[in-house]
């Protein structure tokens, strides 16, 4: 399972799909003008969300 935690304040999250409870994946998805943005995915294909924020910053995934 991938677990998010902050840099800022050490906090940290896991996540699982809401559909199947299997836990999210770490992911990226590239968007059109190039950047990248971090996202959690359903590994059964229920969907994506960006990745948690936390102290105002995209949170840092290990697995």
């Amino acid at each position: 399972m991938a677990t998010y935690e902050c840099n800022s304040c050490g906090m940290s999250v896991n996540a699982s799909c809401g559909k199947c409870d299997i836990p999210l994946v770490n992911g990226v998805l590239d968007l059109e003008d190039g950047t990248q943005v971090q996202i959690s995915e359903c590994p059964n294909g229920h969907g994506k969300i960006k990745s948690p924020l936390c102290c105002g910053a995209d949170m840092t995934c290990s697995v």
